[in-house]
């Protein structure tokens, strides 16, 4: 059986693995016939009967032909010759010969794509000619309306053109020329190039329609506005000096000389049309003259600011003077009682040397003012450096005063601080001696004896003259870190001890029916008795924690409840 089993099967896998074949190739065929329909209906005859609504000579006519014969060859030539393809292919398929079938698909495909460029690019062509004409149409008429607009209104504002009226007439005069051109053009067909022209025009005729629109306003800044700025700056200027105003050093006549002067170049230049580089100028001219009135304002500001400040800072000067004179005097009595780091003992000689040389400056300024030969802005800055230093002095001596007023307050408050500390270790020590424990280790006792040796230094430190302070509260901080350690380790042996007697307490219950539990609490009641309470708590808290584990905890509350 098996000899007819065999070929059955692998006749019919032939048969399925055809048939699949054949189902491919049936659909790439119907995907081929898909895009050649595609290409047939893309609407090319309505493209072109648009076409001949327009004038059908030149080169409108040519392109027409050309459009016309290759659509025609693609239709009367390729898709037949695609139709034969698709003919072939489908019988090599029926025949199953799938080889050659692949072989036509790839040809059918690529003819389907040349025809499909072919009908794009003339469809894109007709779009293009069909949109240039309308274009050109609505451009051209709004750029002869724009044109005529413009004319009207040189002629009728002549004199707020001034110079420029020749050169723009001229300039809108050239586009007669190239209008008579592209009606030529448009007439012959010829719509591409006449595109050509619309774009130029529009370009040129953008730039001139803004010169027009923006010569008015820019005449008058040149003419009117910033004249009357100069006569305004130059009438200031004189007052200003006849007001006793020192201004040479703005040198105002000079600029607003080299302005008129460039105003001159700048008409000139606007005869050219030049409009781009006259408004940038125009510009930056006007931002000069701003900076010229903020100088002379600045002048009145600053001699406001001097009338009304100087007495002040004289006073200010005066007072200052007096307060650091008076904190040298008290530093030098504070010193007899109290030490002073160098730096600090330096503070009221440094800054009556700074008072002294801002003394001197305040005299020669003064000299300025009353001589009337100086910038008033120069004269507010030099008062205002002068006020903010005396600013600075006068913090640096109230902080200097505090620092000495603190002194007596920082020594009371030692001496209270030393007496609560001298308490607290009295306290702790009365507390480890009569507490109810065997003996107090030896270093429980040297550690005692630091305390009160560290308490000790900062006594002795108290009695220095002159005293030094810095050093008193480095001794204070050693002492009480001595006094805290102490009392914390001195409540922490006291805690040991009756944890300890209260587990012996707990494991005496034991002892008689395990002795082992007997033995070990003996050698935590020898460790007790040799003042070794840590060892003690030790050994006596593992035997009974072995022996019935959760008995330290218990033993815990019970002891905190007793406490």
């Amino acid at each position: 059986m098996i000899y007819f089993i065999i070929p059955i099967i692998v006749l019919i896998i032939v048969i399925t693995i055809a048939f699949l074949f054949r189902r491919k190739h049936i659909q790439e065929v119907g995907r081929l016939e898909q895009e050649k329909l595609q290409i047939q209906h893309k609407p090319i005859l309505e493209e072109m009967t648009k076409v001949k609504q327009l004038n059908m000579t030149g080169e409108t006519e040519e392109n027409f032909e050309r459009w016309r014969n290759e659509w025609t060859e693609v239709m009367d030539i390729h898709m037949p010759k695609i139709d034969s393809l698709l003919f072939d292919v489908e019988d090599s398929v029926d025949r199953f010969r799938f080889g050659k079938a692949t072989e036509v698909e790839k040809e059918i495909q690529d003819k389907i794509r040349f025809c499909d460029k072919k009908m794009n690019d003339i469809l894109q062509e007709l779009n293009e000619l069909v949109g240039s004409e309308e274009k050109n149409r609505i451009e051209m008429e709004k750029l002869k309306e724009q044109h005529r607009a413009a004319r009207k209104t040189i002629l009728a504002h002549q004199h707020s053109f001034g110079m420029t009226v020749n050169p723009l007439e001229k300039e809108l005069e050239a586009f007669n020329p190239k209008f008579e051109e592209y009606d030529k053009l448009t007439e012959n067909g010829n719509y591409l190039l006449a595109r050509e022209i619309v774009i130029s025009l529009s370009t040129k005729g953008n730039r001139l329609f803004e010169i027009i629109q923006e010569t008015p306003s820019l005449l008058t800044e040149l003419q009117n506005k910033i004249p009357a700025s100069i006569r305004e700056l130059r009438n200031g200027t004189k007052e200003m000096e006849e007001q006793s105003y020192y201004l040479q050093h703005l040198e105002l006549a000079t600029h607003l000389d080299a302005i008129e002067t460039e105003l001159e170049e700048l008409l000139s230049k606007m005869g050219e049309l030049q409009i781009e580089s006259v408004q940038q100028q125009t510009l930056a001219i006007n931002d000069r003259i701003d900076s010229y009135y903020d100088a002379l304002e600045n002048e009145v500001t600053a001699k406001h600011y001097i009338d009304e400040n100087y007495e002040k800072i004289a006073a200010k000067l005066s007072d200052i003077t007096a307060l650091t004179k008076e904190t040298s005097n008290e530093a030098a009595y504070v010193q007899q009682s109290y030490r002073l780091n160098e730096q600090e003992a330096q503070i009221p000689q440094q800054s009556l040397k700074k008072l002294g040389i801002i003394n001197k400056r305040f005299e020669v300024l003064i000299t300025r003012i009353e001589e009337q030969v100086s910038a008033n802005s120069s004269l507010q800055e030099e008062l205002q450096h002068i006020s903010e230093e005396l600013g600075r002095i006068a913090e640096e001596q109230d902080s200097f005063a505090n620092r000495l007023k603190n002194l007596r307050i920082d020594e009371n408050n030692v001496r209270t601080k030393l007496e609560e500390l001298s308490r607290r270790l009295q306290n702790t020590d009365r507390m480890l001696h009569k507490g109810n424990i065997p003996g107090i280790p030896d270093e429980m006792e040297a550690r005692l004896e630091e305390a009160d040796e560290q308490i000790y230094i900062v006594t002795q430190s108290l009695q220095e003259v002159p005293l030094n302070m810095s050093l008193v509260d480095t001794y204070l901080e050693n002492a009480g870190k001595a006094v805290n350690e102490v009392s914390a380790k001195v409540e922490e042996l006291l805690d040991n001890v009756m944890l300890i007697e209260w587990i012996i307490q707990y494991g005496n219950r034991y002892r008689a029916s395990n002795p082992e539990m007997h033995a070990r609490l003996l050698d935590a009641e020898e460790s007790f008795r040799q003042f070794r309470y840590a060892k003690a708590l030790e050994q006596a808290a593992t035997a009974v924690e072995e022996f019935e584990p959760g008995a330290m905890k218990r033993i815990q509350e019970l002891v905190k409840e007793h406490v």
